[in-house]
């Protein structure tokens, strides 16, 4: 099977790591791989931010909510959309830029997490343990203000890296056939919908999850306990008025 194949069948989420550093020079051979990304246009409209120092990471640690790996993984990878240094170089070309909208934005996310994802399958090849963090966005203004970002750049997913102090189980996913669709998109029927969800619903992990929650599925431990609307329409606001200060929601010609 081929080795990029088989990394990507293996991965599994780490919480927790070894307090051993990962070198430079691995690090850079890390990131070198993550820069050959696919990009929109050929424009590598993103930045990564890299966090090593022990204070720092203490204090990011608080604002991606107390997750104690951000402290203990002794590298921090923070991917940012980032336009601001080609709206730069547009014009010191005398070239006038025209990506303070919400689709420039989204192309440059595009580009941030596609670099992410290289540098994530590079890494778990030299045998280290990486886990992304959905809490940027959800503080991407308390990220601006800590990074100093300047506008047109917006933080968009962050990822912990180290050597791996634990061996979990793998976490479970959809069958193949839940989410290939061929030739056109096929709806989902009752069902089918039931067949897809049959088994991430009938594990163990789930019963206890439900349990825990005091609910009755699965679907409610989403809706009503981990991902609720009040939560939601929360942080979309936030993330909004960060696209409205950092220059990316202009909507005139």
């Amino acid at each position: 099977m081929n080795n990029t194949i088989e990394t990507l069948l293996k991965h599994k989420t780490i919480r927790r790591y070894r307090k051993d550093d990962i070198s430079d020079g691995l690090l850079s051979n890390i990131l070198r791989g993550g820069i050959r990304a696919s990009t929109t246009g050929n424009m590598q409209v993103y930045s990564i931010i890299i966090t090593k120092d022990q204070e720092k990471r203490n204090e990011l640690c608080k604002l991606h909510f107390g997750q104690e790996m951000v402290a203990q993984a002794p590298v921090l990878l923070t991917f940012c959309a980032d336009f601001n240094r080609f709206n730069k170089w547009c014009r010191q070309r005398d070239a006038v830029p025209g990506y303070d909208n919400f689709l420039s934005f989204f192309t440059a996310a595009i580009d941030a997490l596609l670099v992410a994802q290289n540098v994530c399958v590079a890494a778990e090849s030299e045998g280290l343990g990486i886990c992304y963090l959905g809490t940027t966005t959800y503080q991407a203004d308390k990220l601006i203000e800590f990074f100093d970002l300047p506008r047109g750049v917006v933080p968009v997913t962050t990822v912990v890296a180290g050597y791996p102090d634990e061996d979990p189980e793998q976490a479970d996913r959809l069958p193949m056939e839940g989410v290939i669709h061929n030739e056109k998109y096929n709806d989902y029927s009752r069902e089918e919908i039931d067949d897809i969800y049959r088994y991430k619903e009938n594990l163990p992990l789930t019963r206890e999850l439900t349990d825990e929650n005091k609910v009755e599925n699965l679907a409610q431990v989403f809706t009503e306990k981990r991902y609720i609307k009040k939560d939601n329409v929360h942080f979309s606001k936030v993330l909004l008025k960060v696209l409205e200060k950092q220059g990316f929601m202009n909507n005139e010609m």
